[in-house]
């Protein structure tokens, strides 16, 4: 099995709505292990072991939110 990583995304939300929104998609999502959102901060971190950062941006971007991909741990 592989190893979990985590991506760190920077997603342009305003409001739980949108956080709402980013966390239905991803939770559909096959491959997502862990979903952390911080609205403050605009960030949101996803743990997967099967899912790459492109994979994860394209599921983000079907909210119709901003999003860019910042790091991965």
């Amino acid at each position: 099995m592989s190893e979990s990583k985590t991506y760190e995304f920077q997603v342009e939300m305003t409001c739980d709505g949108c956080c709402g929104a980013v966390q239905r998609v991803l939770g559909k999502c096959n491959g997502v292990e862990k979903v952390d959102i911080n609205l403050a901060d605009q960030r949101v971190r996803v743990t997967t072991s099967t899912l790459s950062a492109e994979e994860i941006l394209q599921v983000i971007q079907k909210t119709g939110k901003q999003c860019k991909y910042l790091s991965c741990t």
